[in-house]
């Protein structure tokens, strides 16, 4: 199954009449390599959106469509704690261990109270 980014780059290759080993070696990168990234199975690299947007001189739009993509695609993310306060932390590490008990509902309560931290 193809993650949204996997879905964006495919039309991309159909409409340039490529397949993805033409966009693998553009990437600099393997087929099967990126074969796992369009499924989700690894992360879009640093980079890719960039060299992208560029080889196929996308517009500000499909620019924007392709970063939407990259993020609703991603299967991890880090967050640097380094500066963090202890309070911070131990919220970061209780929202990672209650993650995948998190129903849409909740999620949504959630994305709402951070929303409203950020217009304060």
């Amino acid at each position: 199954m193809y993650t949204r980014f996997g879905e964006f780059v495919r039309v991309l290759r159909v409409k340039n009449h490529q397949v993805m080993g033409d966009m693998a070696e553009m990437l600099g990168t393997t087929t099967p390599f990126l074969s796992a990234v369009e499924n989700g199975k690894k992360n879009v690299p640093k980079g890719w959106a960039e060299t992208i947007a560029q080889f196929y001189n996308l517009s500000t739009d499909e620019r924007t469509e392709l970063n939407e993509a990259i993020e609703e695609s991603r299967v991890q993310t880090k967050i640097d704690m380094k500066d963090s306060s202890i309070m911070q932390r131990k919220v970061a590490l209780q929202f990672a261990r209650s993650f995948d008990d998190i129903d849409d509902e909740t999620a949504d309560r959630i994305i709402k109270l951070l929303q409203k931290k950020e217009e304060n």
